[in-house]
């Protein structure tokens, strides 16, 4: 998908299939697609600089549980924007109350595991994990 607002509702609905399709609870389903539409904004917002024809490239897996490890949904968002420090994505502080700002705190309380890279041909990779609880 390219790095636009218009194309955020086609990631919605295919976040909102797979974490239906993978068996995660009716809350668990939107909770999931927002930390993913969280993170295509911080992507076409700090990445890009605002909305572009650049790429995002977006993966699903569904892992079956394992080793004692349950079942999971694992999202990776990869672009090709500017590259940041993964130790300097951070969320804002709560108590520093004005507009925007949350998305890294909403993608962190939604998600399981989470991890930011840079990667050697430029950009930055989001992973992300859900777990199905039974």
């Amino acid at each position: 998908m390219n790095a636009s607002p218009q194309f955020l509702c086609i990631a919605r609905q295919a976040t909102n299939r797979m974490a239906q399709m993978v068996g995660l609870s009716e809350k668990d389903v939107d909770m999931v697609t927002l930390a993913v539409e969280e993170a295509l904004a911080n992507v076409i917002q700090h990445g890009y600089g605002g909305p572009c024809d650049e790429p995002i490239i977006m993966q699903f897996r569904q892992i079956a549980s394992s080793h004692g490890r349950p079942a999971r949904l694992e999202i990776t968002v990869r672009d090709f924007g500017k590259q940041v420090d993964p130790t300097c994505i951070k969320s804002r502080d709560l108590d520093d109350i004005r507009p925007g700002g949350l998305g890294v705190h909403i993608i962190k309380s939604i998600m399981d595991e989470i991890g930011y890279s840079c990667e050697s041909d430029g950009g930055m990779k989001l992973q992300m994990v859900k777990y199905v609880r039974e």
